[in-house]
């Protein structure tokens, strides 16, 4: 599986939005240019991101993009599947009935497992893990965050 670009920034515009809390709405701009995620890009991503209710878009002069979740709360997986679809690496694993050799082919089960671990490790990995590994970086950064 290769993350889409889409799905990159999908991620970094929620570990943004994870790591300013204090701040309940925060512009597009802003976003785009902390994030490096060109701006009519980071809106298309942002529309995905809405219609999973990860975050909220906030029209108008005070608007901008709102978690509407815990950062907690939301996965690396979860990010992934809502922007990129459901994880696979490969066609006999999204689409078992597509391979003829499904019930003898041994490497079927090395695929399977390895899909699985992926989606264990994306899982268990938390925003607000990343968001805190991320500030404690910038803080450490000569720039700051």
């Amino acid at each position: 599986m290769r993350l889409t670009r889409a799905g990159e920034y999908a991620i970094r515009c929620v570990l943004h939005l994870s790591m300013h809390r204090d701040r309940p709405v925060i512009t597009r701009k802003e976003i785009a240019e902390a994030m490096d995620i060109p701006a009519q890009f980071l809106g298309k991503v942002a529309q995905n991101l809405a219609r999973a209710g990860i975050i909220a878009i906030r029209q108008g002069a005070q608007g901008g993009y709102e978690l509407v979740r815990r950062p907690e709360d939301i996965t690396l997986l979860s990010l992934v599947e809502a922007i990129d679809g459901e994880i696979f690496l490969n066609d006999c694993i999204s689409r078992p009935e597509s391979c003829d050799r499904r019930k003898l082919c041994s490497v079927h089960r090395v695929w399977d497992k390895a899909r699985s671990q992926l989606r264990e490790t994306l899982g268990a990995t938390t925003l607000a893990e990343l968001a805190e590994t991320e500030s404690k970086a910038c803080a450490k950064r000569p720039d700051g965050p």
